[in-house]
């Protein structure tokens, strides 16, 4: 998708909100869109109905025109349009030659600098979606590093280190998840050191980057488990929220580490009753070997931290509890500091990556506990899986402001919904909620 920021032309399509029209239905007439929209007429709305509008034109082309009065508005039709406009079929025959779509954006002079920020912004979203929707024949973990690695920015370093690196450094709950895999385990780490960053602040990006999990020995049910691929998108949104500040050119340090690893059965997988020692010489006992996000972020964060990170926050599609309790569309995290939390929290309401605050009460900690380690990856009991998620995280976080957000729903949707805004797959939720951390640092 491409912005335009001016005034309609005869050639374009406009197009208008109309809450007379079911949410999401869109009829065109006379070179013009009426889209329904669902009131209040706020962010997320315009959001929902630019998407509509756009992938209504998706398959021919062309320009469509949308009028925006104000900051939100001009955020909301610039991440509707582009969210409807991306064509998740990067297999597809003829994929390289699918018509553009266009948006002129007619707005008021002072907003054109926000509306090219979105534009670039969007572009990094799409790159995520892309990243979540390649498949685990063709993004391997050492695929996404040299992905990484090819990102083009002189302010933005690109390290990877694969097994024996790993190893080395005695990250072996990271190792562990890998072993059973012919692709090497990677851990990408970006940095970005702009001249003039704020002092004092290193924003810590952690993500979880499992390019397939099959569940290991703990076999996932074979239902959906093509949606695996996905099981990277935090990773995806990392990857791709540093670059995009490192294009904006944001005044913040940036440390973005990603755990990258394959989740596989086999003769040398790791196995329940197996005890793990972790880079920060923490012990573990396996209890469920698809519980492996959470491993391979362990040693990520302790690495994080490690390296200067001030306040960390890490990405990842954890655990599909999450999911049931707030569905495909808004995130749950958890944080250890409310200073730290009262700047996600603003920051998750602006950039319209939507989340909600988790508890994370000390007392979840006894679901962790283990009589062989110092703590268990799981628990027994079917009860409050993603806050003991975060508790194990927090052993792993060191000393500092810590969040971990667990987008399992919103980071890759696994069926298409007729009223909502995005195809099936990835999302690139995370890429929005990171620049704005960025920003409000900046």
């Amino acid at each position: 998708m491409r912005v335009e920021t001016r005034e309609p032309a005869s050639s374009d399509v406009r197009a208008s909100l109309d809450v007379a029209l079911p949410a999401g239905e869109v009829r065109r007439s006379d070179g013009a869109l009426r889209v329904g929209a669902v009131e209040p007429l706020d962010g997320d709305a315009l959001r929902s109905a630019a998407a509509a509008a756009a992938r209504a034109l998706r398959a021919e082309g062309g320009t469509i025109a949308w009028r925006a009065e104000d900051g939100e508005q001009t955020r909301a039709i610039i991440e509707g349009t582009a969210y409807g406009a991306y064509d998740p079929g990067l297999f597809k025959r003829g994929y390289a030659d699918r018509p553009e779509l266009t948006l002129a954006l007619d707005a008021p002079a002072a907003l054109h600098d926000l509306a090219q920020r979105q534009a670039l912004v969007a572009r990094h979203i799409d790159a995520a979606r892309d990243l979540a929707n390649r498949p685990p024949n063709d993004l391997t973990p050492p695929g996404l590093a040299v992905y990484a690695r090819g990102l083009d920015h002189p302010a933005l370093t690109v390290e990877a280190y694969g097994r024996d690196w790993i190893e080395s450094r005695g990250m072996g709950a990271l190792a562990a998840v890998g072993q059973s895999s012919r692709h090497e385990p990677q851990l990408i780490v970006l940095r970005y050191e702009p001249a003039d960053a704020v002092a004092d602040v290193t924003l810590g990006l952690v993500g979880k980057a499992i390019t397939f999990d099959s569940g290991g020995v703990s076999l996932k049910p074979p239902l959906r488990m093509q949606d695996m691929k996905g099981d990277m998108a935090g990773g995806a949104a990392v990857i791709e929220g540093a670059a995009a500040i490192a294009e904006l050119g944001l005044p913040v340090r940036v440390l973005a580490v990603v755990a990258s690893s394959e989740n596989l059965q086999g003769g040398a997988a790791f196995k329940p009753g197996d005890i793990l020692r972790a880079s920060n010489g923490k012990t573990i006992e396996v209890i469920n070997t698809d519980a492996e996000g959470r491993l391979v972020l362990a040693d990520a964060l302790h690495y994080a931290r490690e390296q200067g990170a001030t306040h960390v926050i890490d990405f990842a599609t954890l655990t599909g509890a999450m999911a049931l309790a707030l569905g495909d569309l808004i995130a749950g995290w958890f944080a250890n500091d409310e200073d730290w939390a009262a700047r996600i929290d603003a920051a998750t309401r602006t950039s319209g990556d939507l989340g909600w605050r988790f508890p994370l009460h000390r007392r979840y900690r006894r679901y962790i506990d283990s009589n062989f380690a110092d703590m268990k990856n799981a628990s027994e009991l079917r009860e409050g899986s993603p806050v003991l998620a975060a508790m194990f995280l927090q052993e792993f976080a060191g000393d500092g402001p810590w969040a971990h957000v667990d987008m399992a729903g919103p980071g890759f949707i696994q069926r298409r919904r007729p009223d909502y805004a995005l195809d099936e797959g990835g999302t690139g939720y995370g890429v929005r909620l990171i620049v704005e951390l960025a920003q409000s640092f900046a």
